[in-house]
């Protein structure tokens, strides 16, 4: 019954504990199995959770009528998971990047207390629980961003807070509006709208319901708020950056998947303005994100333009509100997750050991850290979209649930987009490898000299990888999971 709460509570209470444990700070050896240890035992009692825990959990209330609580269904699980997972990959990562940096300490409670709380969002039980866990979530993380202390650093942590947080507050209108039209603020598949108290009051429902879209869509780097992704990305060490772009991201996803699937419902939404709205930010979202990681030099920079066309993709799915494009967004959520950490902790390995940060610059270095840019092939070749990589499936989903809604216009432009998007993907990745591997008979191959990264850096990237190009070659039982979620949500 508690292993939800004990699963929020391990991270939480290993970061609020380190600071105070000079002993372990003092020495760097000690803290980083301090913090092993606290990620593994998340990770494994967030899959003990998954396995026994399906309980409902009353923590305390709020006031009289709001409850703060915890209900782990199959959707909040496979997030945890997934969080837990990437914790415990990029935490093994940032032992050996981080290593002699300063204010490690703050950067090891940010990076701890933001598992906690981002297992918070997964679990909650309503939308005030998750409104609480979400604001702990973007408090914590600011830490990762403005690690570096830069006044760039300090301006890029900035606008990630303003955005993070405006958002929200644009998202909390929604949550006044529901307070009045709802039976309940739990989560209910097929929505908890109260159709007697709705009635007359359609518009403003909708408005306030485009407003959260919007607003919590910020996090998830969607048109019009995308604009902290490619300014925070430069600046933070290279760990943070993975988790931003391959975890952080989702959960703007999560809590658009619980407005639209467990608050409003898909059947209320159904060919409203909000639908439509929300369909052509996504895909807009999509184009420019494309095409602005196209013509971008800076290496984070480049991957960051391509965090926000590409979590667009799964927005674009859950705008269709049916069953095969919600399937094909949550395998995205998996897939994008696997192949952007790496893509981020490729990044870093390249800069920690060579200090180029710009694209031109990495003509050959396929010769000296062969194991990292084969690493970043295959998963570049997945993010594209080719099989039997996983990304390939996601986007077979997306396109069949885009030719089944049966939309004017989008039905077709939805898929088109989807293409012209993987040319640019194809175009922005697959040319670093290309000049990586074959820099031409005017490089200097004399001057050569392997840099590859050590162990702990490179086996997260090797296992990162192996999931995302070994769940598209043997997708059967993992695609039923989906399948199943998704009938459960889409009503």
């Amino acid at each position: 019954m508690y292993l939800s709460l004990t699963s929020i509570l391990i991270p939480t209470a290993g970061g609020v504990l380190l600071p105070a444990l000079k002993p372990v700070n003092k020495n760097h050896s000690l803290r980083n199995w301090y913090v092993a240890a606290v990620t593994v035992a998340t990770l494994a009692s967030v899959v003990a959770c998954i396995v026994q825990d399906t309980s409902f959990l009353h923590l305390f209330y709020m006031t009289e009528e709001l409850e703060i609580c915890l209900n782990p269904d199959s959707l909040g699980k496979l997030f945890a998971f997934l969080t837990a997972i990437m914790w415990v990959l990029n935490g093994c990562y940032s032992f050996a990047y981080m290593k002699g940096e300063e204010h490690l300490t703050g950067y090891y409670t940010g990076f701890l207390l933001a598992l906690g709380s981002m297992i918070g969002i997964s679990f909650a039980g309503n939308l005030v629980t998750l409104y609480l866990f979400y604001e702990m979530m973007t408090l914590t993380t600011v830490c990762l961003v403005l690690h570096e202390r830069t006044k760039e650093a300090i301006y890029a942590g900035k606008k990630y807070f303003f955005y993070s947080v405006g958002g929200a507050f644009l998202g909390l209108f929604l949550f006044f509006v529901l307070f009045h039209y709802s039976d309940t603020l739990a989560f209910r598949a097929g929505g908890v709208l109260d159709p007697e108290k709705t009635a007359g009051h359609e518009f403003l429902i909708l408005a306030a319901i485009l407003c959260a879209l919007i607003g919590f869509g910020a996090k998830a780097g969607m048109f019009p708020l995308h604009g902290w992704l490619p300014t925070a990305h430069p600046e933070a060490p290279a760990p943070a950056s993975a988790i931003l772009s391959g975890n952080i991201t989702k959960m703007g996803v999560f809590v658009i998947i619980r407005i639209v699937f467990y608050v409003a419902g898909a059947d209320f939404l159904r060919g409203t303005f909000v639908q439509y709205a929300f369909m052509i930010l996504a895909l807009l979202t999509i184009l420019m994100g494309s095409m602005m990681a196209y013509v971008e030099d800076g290496l984070k920079k480049r991957l960051a333009y391509s965090t926000v066309s590409q979590v667009s993709y799964i927005l674009f799915g859950l705008s269709l509100l049916n069953t095969t494009g919600f399937v094909g967004a949550l395998m995205h959520v998996v897939f994008h997750s696997f192949v952007k950490n790496t893509l981020f902790l490729n990044a870093g390995a390249v800069i920690h050991q060579t200090g180029r940060t710009s694209v031109k610059t990495l003509t050959g270095i396929g010769k000296e850290m062969p194991v990292t840019m084969w690493c970043f092939t295959l998963v570049s070749l997945t993010l594209v979209g080719i099989p039997p990589t996983s990304a390939f499936l996601s986007k077979w989903y997306l396109a069949e649930g885009a030719l089944a809604a049966r939309l004017p216009v989008f039905s077709y432009l939805g898929p088109v987009i989807l293409l012209v998007s993987a040319l640019l993907t194809a175009g922005y990745l697959i040319t670093i490898t290309i000049k990586g591997f074959f820099p031409g008979e005017t490089f200097d191959y004399g001057s050569l000299q392997k840099k590859e990264a050590g162990l702990l850096m490179t086996v997260p990237m090797m296992a990162l990888t192996a999931g995302a190009v070994l769940l598209g070659m043997f997708p059967v039982k993992f695609v039923k999971i989906i399948e199943m979620i998704a009938m459960q949500a889409v009503r």
